[in-house]
């Protein structure tokens, strides 16, 4: 039977409990399990597509195309474990599911549809999705923080699930916050115990406490947790701010005996826990031999989330070359009017990532002109690409004017264009090219030389692309499509000959990136950053 670990976050929010979800796949896989993990969104949108990246953060999109929440980026970068769209719900879609049956008039037999049991029911047979004879242990995340209302139905549920399937083969891990008071000099476990407090008056009784903290938590004031939250002193685990990477959250589990813990409380047959391949990348973090300075000139640069998987996968890039990769954050919009030259200057390759919206792509444009002329290694991203199309249009083949026609429906040169199977869309929620696509790659192309093969799979998330009308004059001047779809229409990537590296994709290569292998075209355009420092 497979076990359930559920993991509930109190006090504040952002306390990362997704880092913690996927750091406990890790150590479970290392230990020769196998793991589904899974996020409850509390919010009543059906899902984070429609969302502003100011308000949610990146939307982290899967292969079948579902658009998630950005902690399932984390499940995917530090497991193997497989996602698809049942790793992740929402109010919305449980609530939108039990209308519809209720609409259809068959589920539930006249009687009044509540909160509970239908809603619950919903919830915990969304759990039950994941379960089958491949899984060992599922790993359920709550978003939220104990006492939004917004939470309470998902926290019934994994209540009544636990009884369901047996406590024993149910473990609640409650993460929260011990906050430092500078001006008393002291720690302060309050705040947990009225978190752990509000938890119980639920009906779910956490086994282990991982406490966030900015300082060390001594002895006495583990007992006092202990104590008053109803968990053995051992089952109370320090989990301090990491000093270089969030990929260190693991190996600190490790040390306070997590997985042990866990392994012994649900009763899990397992090898050894081997972990020598995460301490070696941890030690590629901490003792890097190069530095490289990338801009990323983007529209989102105020929330950091915006661009969570970009970021991400430059570090992979950089624990590939045992360099340690510099960010510079460049608001798009602030690249204007010659700025380039100062906001660009000294950095050794400019990413420009995607998004939506006219806003900043001038200063996108700017940037890549700088890249273009000055041979520097440039990386172009979905609205990225679109924006490197557009401006090696203008400079260079004298179209004044051209754009997408997302920013400009009359303008004389349309390189960018709304794709066909797109016009009669109406809705705007999961309706854009989304999911895993093939992309065949030119041979001698700088995409073919990083993948090492002539056919790939990567996700997407646009309505927009290159219009294939203008494609020839684009390559009889050097800008030619080394990766396009199966049939030959779709361009889904472009390279500029006699660059250095100047590379842009349409699809979302952060998305496949992981810390144990970075993916193969930011390997690359690191390494040519380096090449260039």
């Amino acid at each position: 039977m497979a076990k359930h670990i559920f993991v509930t976050g109190g006090v504040v929010s952002s306390l990362g409990k997704g880092l913690t979800c996927a750091s406990i796949g890790m150590l479970l896989e290392h230990r020769g399990l196998r793991v589904r993990l899974q996020k409850f969104d509390p919010y009543i949108n059906v899902d984070p597509g429609t969302m502003s990246p100011y308000q949610h953060g990146e939307v982290y999109v899967l292969d079948d195309g579902a658009e998630t929440d950005l902690d399932l980026g984390h499940y995917e970068r530090f497991t193997q474990a497989p996602l698809t769209r049942d790793c992740n719900y929402t109010t919305g879609q449980i609530y939108l599911s039990v209308i519809q049956k209720e609409r259809a008039g068959i589920h539930y037999e006249g009687r009044t549809v509540q909160v509970i049991p239908h809603v619950t029911d919903e919830i915990k047979a969304a759990v039950l999705k994941l379960v089958n004879d491949d899984v060992d242990v599922v790993i359920t995340e709550i978003g939220g923080t104990i006492g939004d209302i917004e939470s309470l139905p998902f926290l019934e549920a994994i209540r009544q699930f636990a009884l369901d399937v047996g406590r024993e083969n149910c473990l609640f891990i409650h993460l929260t916050l011990v906050p430092y008071l500078k001006a008393a000099a002291e720690l302060k476990t309050k705040p947990t115990q009225h978190s752990v407090s509000a938890l119980r008056q639920i009906g779910i009784q956490p086994d282990l406490l991982i406490c966030r903290t900015e300082h060390p938590i001594p002895n006495d004031e583990k007992e006092k947790i202990a104590l008053f939250c109803n968990v053995e002193k051992k089952a109370v685990i320090e989990e301090r701010d990491k000093e270089f990477s969030i990929y260190e959250v693991p190996l600190s589990l490790v040390n306070n005996g997590l997985d042990e813990m866990l392994v012994k409380r649900l009763g899990l047959k397992t090898g050894s826990l081997d972990i020598s391949d995460w301490r070696d990348l941890v030690d590629r973090v901490k003792n890097p031999a190069h530095e490289v300075r990338i801009a990323v000139v983007g529209k989102y640069m105020k929330h950091r989330d915006a661009y969570k998987s970009v970021y991400e996968s430059l570090d992979h890039a950089g624990i590939a070359h045992r360099t340690r990769v510099v960010v510079h954050r460049v608001e798009a919009e602030n690249v204007t009017n010659g700025a380039a030259a100062s906001l660009l200057a000294g950095v050794d390759g400019i990413l420009v990532p995607g998004g939506f919206g006219m806003r900043g792509i001038e200063g996108k444009i700017e940037a890549i002109r700088y890249a273009r002329t000055r041979q520097i290694p440039f990386f172009g991203i979905c609205l990225g690409m679109q924006c490197a199309v557009v401006e090696f249009a203008r400079d260079v083949l004298g179209m004044e004017g051209a754009n997408s026609t997302e920013f400009d429906r009359e303008t004389p040169y349309p390189v960018i264009s709304l794709m066909e199977e797109q016009e009669a869309v109406e809705q705007r929620g999961g309706t854009m090219r989304l999911g895993s696509w093939e992309c065949l790659l030119a041979p001698d192309s700088l995409a073919r030389k990083a993948y090492g093969k002539e056919q790939i799979r990567e996700r997407h998330r646009h309505r927009y692309e290159f219009n294939d009308v203008y494609r020839a004059q684009f390559e009889e001047q050097g800008f030619v499509a080394s990766g396009v779809s199966p049939d030959g229409t779709l361009v889904e990537i472009v390279e500029l000959t006699g660059h250095p590296w100047f590379l842009a994709v349409q699809f979302h290569p952060e998305f496949k990136s992981k810390p144990t292998g970075a993916h193969p075209l930011f390997r690359d355009f690191i390494g040519a950053a380096l090449a260039r420092r």
